[in-house]
């Protein structure tokens, strides 16, 4: 898209305001502690279209203290600690993320990872082309600055917060020196129900920061179409996130509201189409396939009646007729009252020259 708009460059592409959507396979922790799975999530991700596969790094003991309820659906992920849970899934440390951030590379995406502490956000630098920020994560003032001061580009969810907020969090990467950032929609429900999508927000964004790009993070239930991504992009998001599995049916964790790569592949497949339908620009103006229309099906001001040469021209002399080859009705007012220069037939399409240059 022609558009001076905020460009980052995020991976392997640069993205701006008409972009085709850059789909992140979020991961997570949906390997379950087996790098073989991690890897096998990491060529799905690339056989359904995906841009990068993104992981998440983090100890319970960083993440959240012993005291720490649920905010997730405990029918779906019956664990109820926070602490509890994030320990079953903390599994990798450097060492197996540089293997799957090797292995991303040699699949042809990007890998991306989202740190939960200061010691994930150091070991990632040399492994990720952009930080991710969770929505938890938006007022963290130490570790948005530490973030910052890596200059990499920055995707921020913004699940569950306010634009006061989501100003502080963006003006703190900025001073902190990251110039890049992403900003995503998301609603911090797990899963979130359609009714609570509030697709709309993307707009708000959009809105409310002019400078920005704007992304959306779903944690809704899949559908066949995958609607909340499609009608994501056409409000804006240029970033698509969503969770990623091999096997919906699996309990607990974030596989129940994960898509699958028939699922990816469907979307990045319905998702092309749809770029390719929204097109280049949003300057309305003609196509070059267009020319041959303008000449042939648009009208020109013909002859209705004789006029002969010397002749004032009235209105009642005149018709409007196809091919647009001639004087446009646009002109009609300047026409009549004009002397035809010479004798001018029924059907003729007139030309300037078949006129008297006017006295004005």
């Amino acid at each position: 898209m022609h558009d001076s708009g905020p460009k980052v460059l995020l991976g392997r592409r640069t993205l701006g305001r008409g972009s085709r959507p850059y789909v992140i396979a979020e991961v997570g922790v949906n390997h379950e502690g087996s790098l073989a799975k991690a890897k096998e999530l990491i060529e799905l991700a690339g056989e359904g279209g995906a841009d990068a596969a993104k992981f998440q790094s983090y100890t319970a003991d960083t993440l959240a203290s012993r005291d720490s309820p649920a905010y997730w659906d405990i029918t779906l992920e019956t664990t109820s600690s926070q602490h509890e849970l994030f320990g079953k899934y903390s599994y990798f440390g450097e060492e197996e993320f540089t293997e799957l951030a090797g292995h991303c590379n040699s699949v042809g995406i990007d890998f991306l990872c989202t740190p939960f502490d200061d010691r994930s956000v150091e070991f990632l630098e040399p492994l990720v082309p952009a930080y991710k920020v969770a929505s938890a994560d938006i007022t963290n003032l130490p570790f948005l600055r530490r973030i910052a001061s890596k200059g990499k580009p920055v995707v921020l969810s913004t699940g569950a917060s306010t634009l006061a907020e989501v100003d502080f969090a963006t003006d703190t990467l900025r001073r902190g020196g990251s110039s890049e950032i992403v900003l995503l929609h998301c609603i911090l429900n797990y899963p979130t129900r359609n009714v609570d999508a509030n697709l709309r927000m993307i707009t708000g964004l959009l809105r409310a920061f002019p400078d920005q790009l704007v992304g959306y993070s779903d944690h809704t239930l899949p559908d066949e179409a995958m609607t909340p991504l499609v009608v994501a992009h056409l409000l804006g998001a240029v970033v698509i996130e969503k969770h990623f599995t091999h096997d919906k049916n699996l309990i607990g964790n974030d596989h129940y509201h994960a898509m699958d790569v028939d699922d990816l592949k469907r979307f990045t497949a319905g998702v092309g189409d749809i770029h390719r339908l929204l097109g280049q620009t949003d300057i309305k103006s003609p196509i070059s396939t267009e020319d041959i229309s303008r000449r042939n099906a648009r009208r020109s001001i013909v002859v209705d009646r004789p006029i002969k040469a010397g002749e004032v021209i009235k209105d009642q002399d005149l018709t409007y007729k196809r091919p647009g080859l001639g004087v446009s009705p646009i002109h009609w007012a300047e026409i009549v009252g004009r002397v035809a220069s010479r004798n001018l037939t029924v059907d003729e399409v007139i030309q300037w020259e078949d006129l008297t240059p006017s006295e004005s």
